[in-house]
């Protein structure tokens, strides 16, 4: 007799709960919410956003949240939708880490190292959730590009790319620094986005294992 699929969500939070890693990383997250609250003019007060990156900062862009005008009703139910897609996110990166630490299915054969790679990286583009976030960051850099090399006033156009490829694209700033005031123009520009772009592909490998999890959870 065919059982049928479990759903989504069950699948997810097995994920999310039933390895260390993925355990002890919604702690780290369970103790950033007291420190919210405790420290709201800190800079730590920015810790559950930053832990739950990048589908935590997605909510940014919305025109509601914390401190909503008018307040009363208003207030209370951005703050609870802003509450629900912070553990939603959350939820994601742990199960995301539970996919990468899950032993893979055994290889037939010993692979050689330029066939380890692929397979490591393949998660990244065989998939169309992972391909829909490889196309998202690629849309944030081509839109930093453009207002840095062709666009008269960049602005804060750094900003789209870090926040599609968050966390790991904010080392993508220390990095590039020494880069922007050396002698050789543009390579400032170049190191941060080959920065980011290797953030989003680390990024787009997790969502793909994920992906991959999921799906074989539900046969």
């Amino acid at each position: 007799m065919q059982t049928s699929p479990r759903p989504r969500l069950p699948r997810l939070l097995a994920l999310a709960t039933d390895s260390r890693l993925a355990r002890g990383y919604l702690a780290l997250f369970g103790l950033s919410i007291p420190v919210l609250f405790l420290f709201p003019e800190s800079s730590f007060a920015m810790a559950p956003v930053l832990l739950t990156a990048p589908l935590s900062l997605f909510a940014m862009v919305l025109p509601f949240g914390p401190g909503t005008e008018g307040g009363g009703a208003a207030e209370a139910l951005a703050t609870g939708f802003w509450g629900g897609w912070l553990l939603l996110a959350a939820l994601v990166n742990a199960a995301a880490l539970g996919a990468l630490t899950r032993r893979p299915d055994p290889a037939p054969s010993v692979r050689p190292r330029s066939g380890r790679l692929r397979s490591l990286l393949a998660p990244a583009v065989d998939n169309w959730l992972a391909r829909g976030y490889c196309a998202l960051v690629a849309a944030a850099l081509g839109v930093f590009l453009y207002a840095v090399l062709l666009a008269p006033d960049p602005g804060f156009a750094a900003i789209w790319p870090l926040v599609a490829a968050a966390p790991l694209s904010f080392v993508a700033v220390p990095v590039s620094l020494p880069a922007e005031y050396s002698s050789v123009a543009g390579l400032g520009t170049l190191v941060f986005s080959t920065a980011v772009a290797l953030a989003g592909l680390v990024n787009a490998v997790l969502i793909g294992r994920l992906a991959h999890r999921l799906r074989s959870a539900g046969r």
